[in-house]
């Protein structure tokens, strides 16, 4: 009969996705940069939205995009002792056609949730992997909402 340990015995087992701490550290700056573009995107398909419904889902997921550019912000403070510096000021994409923009808003929160795997495996345990894991939940809410809207649009364009 094999005995079970717990996984803190297990210290022979790496993830292919393991991240240090130094890596997640940088990941996370980096991510305030893209919730903040995420943000701004968004602004641009609200403004292209056929309707109210549609306006207030896209509305909701920029709203919960700034409460994430927040919440890395406070991590990466508490972690390291220093704000976030250096973010660019890129402009966003432009949006060519609310469809497009749609695909590539659904193709992006698919990107964060494997870049933001990548910094939980980098974090402490406690609160910060917590936190990481509401916001990965989020994006892939986002993800299935975004893919939702697709659907209702493409079947609207076609009869």
């Amino acid at each position: 009969m094999h005995r079970i340990y717990p996984y803190w015995f297990r210290s022979q087992f790496v993830p292919v996705w393991a991240t240090t701490t130094q890596e997640a550290l940088e990941l996370m700056r980096n991510a305030v940069q893209g919730e903040r573009n995420d943000e701004l995107f968004y602004d641009q398909l609200i403004r292209l939205a056929p309707n109210q419904e549609q306006v207030e889902v896209i509305t909701s997921i920029r709203n919960d995009e700034r409460g994430h550019n927040q919440m890395f912000r406070q991590m990466y403070k508490e972690l390291t002792g220093h704000e976030v510096t250096g973010v660019s000021n890129e402009p966003p994409d432009n949006v060519n056609s609310y469809i497009a923009g749609l695909q590539q808003a659904f193709q992006g929160e698919l990107s964060a949730v494997e870049k933001y795997r990548k910094i939980w495996f980098g974090l402490p345990y406690g609160i910060y992997k917590d936190t990481l894991y509401g916001i990965i939940l989020d994006e892939q809410k986002h993800a299935t909402k975004y893919n939702n809207l697709l659907l209702q649009n493409l079947a609207a364009n076609q009869f």
